[in-house]
């Protein structure tokens, strides 16, 4: 869960929605520290095809409430996986956490 601005993000239904674009293969949505909101939300996208960052967050903007979609989008070859295939959110945080 991500608290921002006092309301609970689910990962998991921000991914839902975002996952239903056509030209996002993967998606997990994380959150990063932020000094004014606590915890700001961060789509990492697999695109499958050309797709901006203004499109997926107008895309998300859309279809999930106004407080729940990513601000920031960071954009990768591929989302990195244990054992079990599930994607390890805390490396992502680690990565794109200090807002490079």
């Amino acid at each position: 869960m991500i608290l921002r601005g006092g309301f609970n993000v689910y990962p998991t239904e921000v991914e839902a929605a975002l996952m239903r674009h056509p030209r996002i293969a993967q998606v997990a949505v994380i959150g990063v520290p932020d000094e004014h909101y606590g915890e700001e939300i961060v789509a990492v996208v697999v695109p499958d095809g050309e797709v901006s960052e203004q499109e997926v967050i107008d895309f998300a903007r859309s279809r999930v409430a106004k407080y729940k979609y990513p601000r920031r989008v960071e954009f990768v070859t591929e989302l990195p996986l244990g054992p079990t295939h599930k994607v390890l959110k805390r490396e992502l945080r680690q990565r794109f956490g200090s807002g490079e």
